[in-house]
């Protein structure tokens, strides 16, 4: 693969999804980006909050655009907090440098896009879009 497609995106979301409600989760909402940070595809659960699925695009968005998991993100965003400032900024509000946003990477480590969750803890998000990612084949880092 390629490019990450819309089959594959809902792929990973329907389980995504799936696993949120058999873990008994708050009301998801996920989304999957492509390599550009364009959206591919979005879902909302039923009670998901309205912010949900903009800090959902703002973890997968700042994975995808640093080239590095969320969760790095956070942890460097702690020891340079104005730089980060800055990337939100020029990010327009779409860089949340939170855990809960996944790359999705092809069998040769390839990035093709990411996936990003928000409704749980973040680990509860971060889960949730590896389960997803695994789901459909491709490599979650």
């Amino acid at each position: 693969m390629t490019e990450l497609n819309l089959a594959a995106a809902n792929i990973i979301l329907n389980a995504a999804l799936q696993e949120a409600g058999s873990k008994g989760y708050r009301p998801m909402s996920a989304v999957v980006l492509d390599a550009g940070g364009h959206l591919v595809a979005m879902q909302r659960q039923d009670g998901a909050s309205m912010f949900r699925a903009d800090i959902a695009t703002g973890k997968a968005w700042a994975a995808v655009a640093m080239g590095v998991h969320s969760r790095a993100l956070m942890k460097r965003a702690a020891d340079n907090p104005s730089f980060f400032g800055a990337l939100a900024s020029t990010g327009q509000g779409k860089f949340i440098p939170q855990v809960g946003g996944v790359l999705v990477k092809d069998a040769e480590g390839n990035i093709l896009g990411a996936v990003g969750a928000s409704g749980g803890t973040g680990d509860e998000d971060e889960a949730i879009c590896i389960h997803g990612i695994v789901t459909a084949g491709l490599k979650a880092d």
